[in-house]
């Protein structure tokens, strides 16, 4: 009633001033009185009309006709729907959850520059009124009234833009307007009385929208100036009110010179009304924006993540239920995260994929230049049928002549880029699915074997425009499939220093198939370790047959696997579909001695107010179950470490600098499809996968397409950057387990032994077994042994070599020079 009778009086007011306006006009005679009478009476009519138009509207808002006006107790328990946040474990923020990216803070941590220049701005008889500005809102109103449009402000107190940030505003034809300033002004009324000035305030910068999907100050003022509302500075604060009037149109990132002379206005008004001093608001309006925008980390390839683990929190929130009884929201209950994702190595992963890919992707158009990387056009053909555009066609009934006229003609589309993020082109549809269906993808996984923390994870290249995780994704793992083949040999008693003949064989019971190896070399015999380090597919069936498929099908299955593994020879050579997650959780059983970790990615999670809903309680090393032998793992990394030092990893060391223990294993599927890498030190196992969307489109050559040109690359600029990061330090500086002396007298055996011994009798056995080796090793010339590293690897390694070799001897005389400076000399005791 209080708002009636206050429209009431503003109404007389308004019929008095009409009144004198029109004897102003007409002066008081007898031939006009009866003119100025009539002009009174039809106004007085229409006054009464809108008046009792206005009562009925009113109090039909007020009992809900209009919809359900908030009680005060309602209103007393109002809460914002806050961004559930996702935590590094050095704890920084990596993601979040939200329908709206909003994230409350106290009135006490918001500095006065922010109230300051919000009411000087929006309301500058805030702490006068009651809710309502009769005199504002009526000079809008009238204008409202005559043009049928909404104000662009200063009608509206912050109280009633509070209300509408809360609630919104809703259609009613031609009534919108004066329906939904009615119900503003009437939960307005409510709020003020519920809520003290301050109360207010902070309701209203917790609400209050900014672009980019951004709610409330305190993300506003990380998000533009990367700051905290409490340590925000004065002309930083004014950019961030100014953005009310038009959050987009005065956004600082897009229209910055808009924004500096919005900020402007709003130092001036702080001005106006004694906020600050004439000379503090003429040198900060000389001062340029000065943004620190942070873009939001959702952007970034940690959104893999974010995705992955959501289906996590949301089987374990469903659980877990909140004071009132009810199941927590992740969207909008203000969650906190903590997760196992170390911020620094996300970083170090997600630059080495950027690095690498970036300029894996020239390569491979350079590879195929001038050709059709997708060979047959049926392959073209299919992606197009599959692609977006297509299909929206097809569902608004468009021929496929019509489709393909639209395919073929020129547009503006904004496609992927590599350099720029994403770029606008003029191309043809059909260019566009050319240009995806060729670009590569790839995943990556870090691990801490001994706790079974997942420290960095990249899904793909961008989530904006490939949603697709290849973190948990299937691909054929290629020859990381092969150590596993090696341990069940080993298992069985088998010696690592067996030897077997690598030549073509013709499986009979298998439809006559003969595993073929990648280089076309063939003669000559490999040990296991040396058969496993050059990835000799011959040697490796070989093995298998000799070990058995099923026992190797467990094994697998055992260490990690959960997949479906063929019954059949060529899982030797790594015709298994697996995810990179699976790959990663097999060679951190290697590195931890034959343990089998389980990995985990959520420590705990607190709800709003700190409390811990939700805690992970890892298992310690000794609680993973053992699923090798620890003799039988050191003997594996002892063979995975040779890959490294002298295989097909071997440009680990010289192209990327790593010293130190590290054991892995390349591999490359069928036509370079798939490339793979999975490498692990004592305390930190990553994996890589990189390959196209479908297997289909690849490398034309092993050597541009095999594992260790695609995947293994991005694994050494990631483990570079990690072993220079001093915070990191302990990785680098980690050592295995050293192997015992039975373990090394085992693979104390040259690799690979030439043709001309095949038939020198003492060294096989008639189990063509090491038997003799040791006997004869003085005899072998260095021609018999090979270690199969091409020309110029081998100069490489031999510069390295000798600089290693000149270090030592400096480091010698070092030794003898200060050992005689501060012993003696023996020679003169």
């Amino acid at each position: 009633m209080h708002i009636l009778q206050e429209l009431q009086k503003y109404l007389v007011r308004s019929f008095n001033a009409v009144n004198r306006q029109v004897f102003k006009t007409y002066p008081r005679s007898n031939s006009t009185n009866a003119r100025a009478k009539w002009i009174l009476r039809g106004f007085g009519k229409l006054l009464l009309i809108g008046l009792g138009l206005i009562i009925v509207l009113f109090f039909s808002t007020l009992f809900g006709v209009f919809g359900k006006i908030p009680s005060v107790d309602e209103l007393r328990n109002i809460k914002n729907d806050n961004a559930s946040e996702l935590y590094s474990e050095d704890k920084r923020i990596i993601g979040k959850y939200y329908i709206e990216n909003r994230s409350d803070v106290d009135i006490t941590e918001i500095s006065p520059f922010l109230t300051q220049a919000l009411i000087a701005t929006e309301d500058a008889r805030f702490f006068e009124h009651g809710g309502i500005d009769f005199k504002a809102m009526m000079r809008v109103l009238g204008k409202t009234l005559l043009l049928q449009k909404d104000e662009a402000g200063g009608g509206s107190t912050l109280s009633q833009q509070l209300v509408k940030n809360l609630y919104g505003r809703k259609y009613y034809w031609i009534l919108s307007i004066i329906i939904n300033k009615f119900r503003e002004m009437i939960i307005a009324s409510r709020l003020e009385k519920v809520y003290s000035k301050d109360g207010l305030l902070n309701l209203y910068l917790n609400t209050v929208p900014f672009s980019d999907n951004v709610y409330g100050v305190k993300v506003a003022s990380s998000r533009f100036f990367n700051t905290t509302p409490k340590n925000i500075k004065i002309q930083e604060a004014a950019v961030i009110i100014g953005m009310l009037k038009a959050n987009t149109t005065y956004d600082p990132v897009r229209h910055p010179d808009r924004a500096l002379q919005r900020r402007n206005v709003v130092l001036k008004q702080m001005e106006k009304y004694g906020y600050l001093k004439p000379s503090v608001c003429d040198s900060l309006s000389k001062l340029p924006l000065q943004l620190k925008y942070s873009k939001d980390r959702s952007q970034l390839s940690g959104l893999y993540y974010q995705e992955y683990i959501k289906k996590q929190l949301e089987k374990i929130l469903s659980q877990v239920r909140r004071p009132d009884g009810k199941p927590y929201n992740l969207y909008t209950d203000g969650l906190k995260i903590y997760t196992t994702i170390n911020a620094r190595m996300q970083a170090h992963a997600e630059t080495a994929v950027h690095k690498h890919m970036a300029d894996l992707q020239t390569a491979f158009q350079k590879n195929w230049k001038g050709k059709k990387p997708w060979g047959d056009d049926n392959v073209l053909a299919e992606a197009v049928q599959k692609s977006p555009r297509y299909q929206n066609l097809k569902k608004q009934g468009t021929t496929e002549a019509e489709i393909t006229a639209i395919f073929n003609t020129p547009i503006k589309i904004r496609v992927f880029d590599w350099k720029e993020g994403e770029v606008v082109k003029e191309m043809t549809p059909l260019d566009s699915v050319k240009y995806y269906i060729t670009l590569l993808h790839t995943g990556f996984l870090a691990v801490e074997p001994q706790t079974g923390k997942i420290r960095a994870w990249v899904g793909g290249i961008d989530y904006r425009y490939f949603q697709f995780d290849h973190v948990i994704s299937s691909r054929q793992v290629g020859s990381t499939f092969k150590p596993i083949v090696y341990t069940q040999a080993i298992r069985q008693g088998i010696s690592p220093c067996n030897y077997y003949q690598n030549e073509l064989v013709n499986y009979s019971q298998y439809d006559n198939w003969q595993p073929k190896n990648s280089d076309g070399q063939y003669g000559g015999f490999y040990s296991m370790a040396g058969g496993l380090s050059k990835s000799v597919n011959t040697i490796t069936v070989e093995v298998l047959m000799e070990v058995g498929i099923e026992p190797v099908r467990q094994l697998a299955k055992e260490m990690g696997i959960k997949s479906n593994i063929p019954k059949a020879p060529a899982i030797a050579l790594g015709a298994v579909d697996a995810s990179l997650q699976e790959m990663v959780t097999v060679y951190s059983t290697y590195a931890n001695r034959g343990r089998r970790p389980e990995l985990y990615s959520i420590s705990k999670i607190e709800d709003s107010n700190g409390n811990i809903i939700f805690e992970n309680k890892p298992k310690q090393l000794a609680q993973f179950e053992q699923i090798i032998a620890p003799e039988h793992a050191d003997m594996m990394t002892k063979m995975l470490q040779t890959v490294v030092d002298s295989g097909t990893a071997k440009r680990l060391r010289f192209a990327y600098g790593l010293n130190g223990d590290i054991a892995g294993k390349t591999g490359t599927t069928q036509n370079q499809s798939d490339g793979w890498f999975i490498g692990y030190t004592p305390t930190l196992v990553a994996g890589v996968w990189v390959g196209a969307e479908s297997p289909k489109i690849h490398f034309r050559s092993l050597g541009a397409g095999q594992g260790a040109s695609t995947a293994l690359p991005i694994w050494g600029i990631f483990m570079r950057s990690v072993y220079n990061d001093k915070a990191l330090s302990k990785i680098r500086s980690s050592q295995f387990v050293p192997a015992s002396e039975l373990v090394m007298t085992q693979l104390d055996c040259p690799p690979f032994l030439s043709d001309s011994l095949l038939n020198t009798e003492g060294y096989f056995g008639q189990d063509s077994t090491s038997t003799g080796w040791f006997n004869k090793a003085s005899e072998l010339q260095p021609e018999d042994i090979e270690d199969g590293i091409n020309a110029d690897e081998r100069t490489i390694l031999e510069k390295e070599n000798q600089k290693q070799q000149k270090k030592e001897e400096r480091r010698e005389k070092l030794r003898k020079l200060w050992g005689e400076k501060l012993f003696g000399n023996k020679d003169n005791e």
